[in-house]
């Protein structure tokens, strides 16, 4: 199975600010939708579907967020997702926007989501089917404070540069 899933989306007008840039707040929905997207196409994983059968779901608990290079109206990114820690009711993912050759990295995202029972108002704790496939994508990082994870990226993308 895939531990690094992408899409491309076309940055939309309505989406911008006078200047066509993506307006920072949209940022957030172009990265979950692209998420929602890419498990139910790579992992088979409706996010609704699943809500309607169990009665469970995510909610974002935290979002941490880097803009490196604005992404324009009518562009084209490529965006990234992958999970990189689960406990038994979190998961923490990473996200990166790209221009569409990747080869220009526009933002960097960690949500973090919580596993929620929709009936009781409480967190829940994951089944063992859904710890079966954690542990089968999951692609951990050494870094465990965003801003440090972000500054190793840019870094990376630098030294590549120059060879």
């Amino acid at each position: 199975m895939e531990k690094v899933l992408k899409t491309k989306r076309k940055i939309r007008f309505q989406d911008c600010d006078p200047f066509n840039h993506l307006n920072n707040s949209k940022y957030l929905e172009y990265f979950l939708n692209a998420r929602e997207d890419q498990i139910a196409e790579n992992y088979g994983l409706d996010i609704f579907e699943y809500m309607k059968k169990t009665g469970l779901s995510w909610v974002v608990a935290s979002n941490q967020i880097s803009y490196i290079k604005p992404a324009f109206t009518m562009e084209t990114v490529l965006i990234e997702s992958q999970l990189i820690k689960y406990t038994d009711n979190v998961l923490l993912v990473e996200m990166k926007m790209w221009n569409q050759d990747q080869t220009e990295l526009k933002a960097v995202l960690w949500i973090k989501f919580i596993q929620y029972n929709i009936q009781t108002k409480k967190a829940a704790s994951h089944s063992e089917d859904l710890m079966k496939l954690f542990e089968s994508v999951v692609l951990p990082i050494d870094q465990s404070v965003f801003e440090n994870r972000t500054i190793e990226i840019i870094q990376e993308l630098k030294a590549m540069a120059k060879v």
